[in-house]
């Protein structure tokens, strides 16, 4: 058994996970049946790594079979689960037509003694400063008027229009649920007026829910050919920091040893199929939801061959939820490669396999290093571990893909949160994850290079989707946490501690 100071990091990020999970049960808990039914989906997904790890950290290993079993059953539990809060969505919906059809009736009988006109303000007054008010609107006169038109007591009452950018801010009163009002009030303004412009539901500073219209002259626009060839300029030189990075791995310097090209070209290609396995995971959710994606543009790096990929979006988001399934398609994809990688590598590792490397490597990530420890067993106790080289690369396919997950802006992660929790937390998370990396870049240099990139590319959080209002549902929310979970146990190392009890790196550490 371990004691509580030989294992702050394992029993830190079990805290962390459980009291997410706390966290989630008293979220979904007001909304009843269904909340309870997507927050037990979120349980059954963090489950078996939950009770991995917890008993890993008691000393107890399990071996690999146990591990695909508790996955399996977790996964079929997640399937089962998902089916009953489907039944139960169905009659809630019912409920919920029978409550508006009703609540309709009563704001068309009070709406009798209201103004037939719309209350409006028109000259810009409340907070010019902060929404970047025009002082007259730009919107031509006609079109507004036919914009005003597609409002209603049934779907958004407006009490004021203030001019923003190129378009207008309708303030007033949501009526009814904001996904089904916005889906209704965007189908009409393209009957009226085609696909001149775009309506947004956003909430505004006091978090209440506005309507943004502006033009489609807006629209995020198509990579132009200079943009295209950067992007081939760059997948170029991630091929040559891939095989370099493979020289490094093999003990050798690759561009002083072109002859030795058979030797890297396995390691290489192995990195290069998880960097396009997670472009590939992106494209092909983008084209289910009929989102454009631009090129991507691959990091290279010397230290692992690529940091990933910037992927632009070249379609406005209808909602979070495509966010979401966009974003985490990516990392998923990549993540369950690099993972597959991984384990047969160790599986197939055995004394005299082609790579030995230090048993200290195994120390740098929780999930590599108790996974090899299931795997390997004593093995590790050596202070050289003979390993397959697929164990090299479905490592490094972890790493980049849990640095892609981190949560700061237009990253996978930083899109996930954005899509799960707002604009607002996903800021602030922001921020912790630049902190974060800040402390980490004495340990490691690595992270002062995402950083730097993060904080130069990729900074700013993904501009609002048409509805900004509308949540993904909690099945989606689980995954999120699923994926930030591991995405720290890859990324945090193993205390010497804890290394030393689990005797991963000879018995030198065991003291």
């Amino acid at each position: 058994m371990f004691t509580a100071s030989e294992t702050p990091v394992i029993t830190l990020i079990l805290l962390v996970a459980l009291g997410i999970l706390s966290w989630g049960f008293f979220r979904a808990k007001p909304f009843g049946k269904l909340g309870i039914l997507a927050w037990l989906q979120s349980v059954v997904l963090m489950a078996p790594w939950l009770l991995f790890f917890g008993l890993f950290a008691a000393g107890i290993y399990i071996n690999l079979a146990a591990i695909l079993l508790m996955l399996v059953i977790s996964s079929g539990l997640y399937i089962f689960l998902g089916r009953q809060l489907r039944a139960a969505g169905q009659d809630a919906i019912l409920k919920e037509k029978a409550a508006k059809m009703q609540s309709n009736q009563d704001l068309s009988q009070s709406s009798a003694a209201n103004s037939p006109e719309t209350p409006e303000s028109d000259n810009g007054k409340g907070k010019p400063e902060l929404l970047g008010i025009k002082e007259t609107l730009p919107i031509p006169e006609n079109d507004l008027k036919v914009i005003k038109g597609i409002f209603g007591i049934d779907s958004f009452f407006v009490t004021e229009t203030i001019p923003y950018q190129e378009g207008a801010i309708f303030k007033g009163n949501l009526r009814g649920e904001a996904e089904a009002t916005h889906n209704k009030l965007s189908a009409a303004l393209q009957e009226r007026l085609g696909d001149r412009y775009r309506l947004f539901m956003i909430e505004n500073p006091e978090g209440k829910p506005t309507i943004v219209v502006l033009p489609s002259t807006n629209d995020p626009k198509i990579s132009t050919l200079s943009q295209k060839l950067l992007a081939i300029v760059l997948l170029v030189a991630t091929i040559a920091t891939s095989l370099e990075t493979a020289g490094f791995f093999l003990g050798f310097d690759f561009y002083n040893n072109l002859n030795r090209i058979q030797e890297v070209l396995p390691i290489a290609a192995g990195i290069m199929a998880i960097l396009f396995a997670h472009e590939i995971g992106h494209f092909i959710m983008a084209k289910r939801h009929n989102i454009r994606l631009s090129l991507p543009y691959f990091i290279p790096a010397w230290q692992l061959g690529s940091f990933g990929a910037i992927t632009r979006f070249e379609s406005i988001l209808p909602n979070r939820k495509v966010m979401f399934d966009v974003a985490l398609a990516g990392p998923a994809t990549g993540g369950l490669v690099s993972l597959l990688m991984l384990i047969v590598g160790l599986t197939l590792s055995h004394e005299g396999s082609f790579f030995q490397v230090p048993a200290e490597f195994f120390q740098g990530s929780i999930l590599v290093g108790t996974l090899a420890k299931v795997v390997l067993g004593s093995a590790l106790q050596k202070p050289l571990v003979d390993v397959h080289p697929l164990t090299i690369i479905g490592w490094l396919g972890l790493v980049i893909t849990a640095l892609n997950t981190m949560p700061a802006g237009q990253l996978d992660g930083g899109r996930i949160v954005h899509a799960i929790y707002g604009r607002k937390i996903a800021s602030r998370v922001t921020l912790a994850t630049f902190i974060f990396l800040a402390i980490a870049a004495f340990a490691n240099p690595i992270a002062i290079y995402w950083a730097i990139i993060i904080l130069f590319l990729q900074r700013d959080l993904e501009r609002p989707s048409l509805n900004e209002i509308s949540e993904p549902d909690d099945a989606r929310a689980a995954l999120g946490l699923l994926a930030l979970f591991l995405m720290i146990t890859t990324l945090i190392p193993l205390t010497p501690g804890i290394a030393g009890r689990l005797g991963i790196g000879g018995a030198n550490n065991l003291f």
